[in-house]
């Protein structure tokens, strides 16, 4: 019988799409996805260690494993992503339950790992690799269903190299490494092909692609471009009717990134841009290499571009040294570009980063204030922005059913969540396109109702 795995993710979108892509190696090993963990004879963690609390249920979760494993003889756990990148063997000493670790440059070993583990070797793959094999991965495997039809992931480049004084990323993902231009255009095409109509462009700092190959003069030879001539050219093909890129950084926004915006049709009107503090004086000690007014004459710049454009961003409250007049710096900023959504947390600090040396660590009570505090004003600025849109006419790609169940449930071009009232409609089902218009707006999404194509005359596909 064929060994049935599951895989628990946590963290970012590259953490989701590695798991795409350790699911896609064990398919091609013979092995089949399991319904239930419950039906799992191999159980895969993909671990992420941004912030230390992910870290602590790592652990949490390897002890009550302890009895899944017994539960059923040949049982193998296995733990990969950013922790295991960060931890290695130490893993294996701590936890006996655990069969085998592997890093984020690792995926392509996966298989051979359990092989070795069924044979009784506990092992750990953690080596950084600097080599273009770790992006040599075999096709989509017909039995690997997309989580979300019509949508799809895709790696351009790995690796960070600006290392800001709180993030562990150049620790666990590496120095930067771009993908040659022409892989990325064939496995967009191959998707293309294959149904999807969205594709997610992924990096840790996706818009430094190629940077380093152009600097040195070594982009022909590699094979690379500057990231905006690369989304040209996947705006250039057939049936690829939404593309987007997850996270860029802020120094990395120049000229030919912000025109693509006004001139690439399939290019949604959304940027996530991490603006992390609004403080110049922290977002130097944060080692970030830009002004809040850098940040606002970005997000000012790409609204020019394209007026119809959101932007959303992350933020971090309580790093030390931070003062009652810099989280205040932070407040300003968020209102003055008006951000539509935020992913804000607490300062955590991380292992082998600089900021846990810096001095005047701010109180827990008083981060957790700050934190509520910027939470209290965007969930106002969201607010805002969705009532603005009721009355819109919207394109919504179906992604599958809300949370509620009795609606479907899909994204538009910025990105939003769009609930869809009347979901029997006939083709209203996940990777369809449709029309809806907004009639309400709450707190987290918009609420749509689709438009019968009699109401479709004269609505454009772009802006």
């Amino acid at each position: 019988m064929a060994t049935r795995f599951s895989i628990r993710t946590s963290g970012c979108q590259m953490n989701v799409h590695d798991t795409e892509k350790v699911a896609n190696l064990l398919h091609h090993a013979g092995m089949n996805g399991a319904a239930e963990e419950a039906d799992a004879d191999l159980l895969i963690l993909n671990t992420c260690s941004i912030r230390e609390k992910a870290e602590h249920r790592l652990y949490s979760d390897l002890g009550t494993l302890r009895a899944w494993k017994a539960e059923r003889a040949g049982r193998l756990i296995g733990v990969g992503g950013c922790v295991a990148q960060q931890e290695g063997d130490t893993i294996l000493r701590r936890f006996p339950q655990v069969d085998f670790v592997f890093g984020t440059h690792n995926l392509r070993h996966v298989p051979a790992l359990i092989d070795d583990a069924k044979a009784g070797r506990r092992r750990v793959e953690t080596e950084e690799n600097r080599s273009l094999e770790r992006f040599d991965l075999p096709e989509r495997h017909p039995a690997l269903s997309h989580t979300t039809p019509g949508r799809a992931f895709l790696t351009v480049m790995e690796g960070c190299d600006m290392f800001c004084s709180f993030c562990i990323v150049p620790r666990t993902r590496g120095r930067e490494i771009s993908r040659p231009a022409q892989a990325i255009l064939d496995e967009a095409r191959h998707l293309v092909e294959h149904g999807v109509c969205e594709i997610t462009l992924l990096g840790q700092t996706v818009n430094a692609y190629g940077r380093h190959d152009l600097r040195r003069g070594h982009s022909a030879r590699a094979g690379t471009m500057p990231f905006h001539q690369l989304l040209a050219q996947l705006d250039a093909i057939p049936g690829l009717r939404r593309l987007r890129y997850t996270s860029p950084h802020p120094i990395f926004f120049d000229e030919g990134l912000i025109r693509a915006h006004g001139e690439l049709e399939s290019l949604c009107p959304h940027v996530h841009l991490p603006a992390q503090s609004g403080s110049d004086r922290i977002l130097d000690a944060m080692r970030r290499r830009y002004t809040g007014d850098e940040l606002r004459a970005i997000a000012s710049a790409l609204r020019g571009a394209r007026p119809d454009l959101v932007v959303t961003t992350d933020l971090i409250v309580g790093f030390p040294g931070e003062r009652d007049e810099d989280f205040a710096d932070t407040l300003r900023l968020v209102q003055d570009i008006g951000f539509v959504d935020s992913y804000s947390f607490k300062y955590s600090a991380r292992p082998g980063t600089r900021a846990p040396t810096l001095e005047d660590a701010v109180a827990p009570d008083r981060a957790q204030e700050r934190l509520e505090a910027l939470q209290a004003l965007q969930r106002d600025l969201t607010i805002a922005y969705h009532r603005s849109r009721v009355g819109q006419d919207v394109e919504v790609l179906v992604e599958g059913w809300s949370r509620r169940g009795h609606q479907l449930s899909g994204r538009d071009p910025q990105h939003r969540i769009v609930n869809l009232e009347a979901p029997g409609e006939a083709g209203l089902e996940p990777g369809a396109f449709t029309w809806a218009r907004v009639v309400e707006a709450t707190p987290h999404s918009l609420l749509g109702e689709p438009l019968p194509p009699a109401n479709l005359l004269g609505i454009a596909s772009f802006r």
